[in-house]
């Protein structure tokens, strides 16, 4: 599975996380199994309690264990680690192993991120609404999430028009997006997630207002002068996509000369850093 393309939800239960995955294209929830094991079974070691109980239910011939997948999560620590997933039909398989005070209220919780889906294809607003309220829950103010909700729709419209002009290929967008980072930034976005200490995390999550303003300027540029232009095929877009982000770069470079000093910052939105930088950082 493509972490790139999955949604990571955390779910308080009795003071621990249980980290949910969605995964857009299988169209489903995958859950970690230790996390979920731990707060069925309030063990002190929850690691140790699904090592045995994994493998009981191996002997068992339970289908539940030999169908599941793993996922590299983030932990407490900020790492990212190989952790034990399932859907939640074999979390539900699982619960039932497990003898627990705290079965029922987990079950209504699964069954309701089913049923949350199924209600946002019927009014997608649930889905808008759901996005603010996880951006509320990190911590972001109400300014920046009406501007990150506007880049989203900003961004929807630029992709279309590429389609139009004969794109059609995820590594096409990244290499038409990264055109335009390169051209007012002087980085792809990778290297610009690189500068700012992120792993899967959204650059535009962590860019500071001037920045983000800066990334949408480029890609509605982009996206008027393709509307105008008609260009078709990577090659065209690609001029195109270089003559958008020179007119963000324009702005950077005259508000920077009155500002005197770069208005792109290596600091990202929430100003944290990853356990193992600063062990990187520290060993240095």
């Amino acid at each position: 599975m493509n972490q790139d393309k999955m949604h990571l939800v955390n779910k308080i239960f009795n003071n621990e996380t249980i980290r949910t995955v969605w995964d857009k294209e299988k169209e489903k929830y995958f859950i970690s199994v230790v996390d979920l094991v731990g707060v069925l079974s309030e063990s002190k070691d929850k690691q140790a309690y699904w090592r045995k109980l994994k493998q009981r239910l191996k002997e068992e011939g339970n289908e539940t264990v030999t169908n599941c997948h793993t996922l590299k999560l983030k932990a407490h620590d900020g790492k990212y680690r190989m952790t034990d997933v399932v859907d939640i039909e074999g979390m539900f398989r699982i619960i039932e192993s497990i003898p627990s005070k705290n079965a029922e209220p987990v079950k209504l919780w699964l069954a309701k991120l089913g049923s949350e889906r199924i209600d946002e294809t019927f009014d997608p607003s649930l889905a808008a609404q759901r996005a603010i309220d996880l951006y509320r829950l990190k911590g972001y103010d109400e300014k920046w999430i009406l501007k990150r909700i506007k880049g989203i729709q900003d961004r929807k419209q630029l992709t279309d028009v590429w389609k139009d002009g004969g794109i059609t290929e995820n590594k096409e967008y990244a290499i038409l997006t990264n055109e335009i980072y390169k051209e007012w930034s002087g980085m792809k976005a990778s290297e610009y997630k690189a500068f700012k200490g992120l792993h899967k995390e959204a650059l535009r999550d962590n860019m500071t207002d001037i920045e983000v303003a800066l990334a949408d300027l480029g890609e509605i540029a982009t996206r008027e002068l393709a509307k105008k232009h008609k260009p078709y095929g990577l090659e065209q877009n690609k001029k195109i996509a270089r003559m958008g982000g020179n007119t963000a770069k324009v702005a950077k470079d005259d508000l920077e000369r009155k500002l005197g000093e770069s208005v792109i910052t290596s600091n990202n939105a929430l100003n944290y850093k990853y356990v193992d930088d600063l062990e990187k950082i520290e060993n240095k």
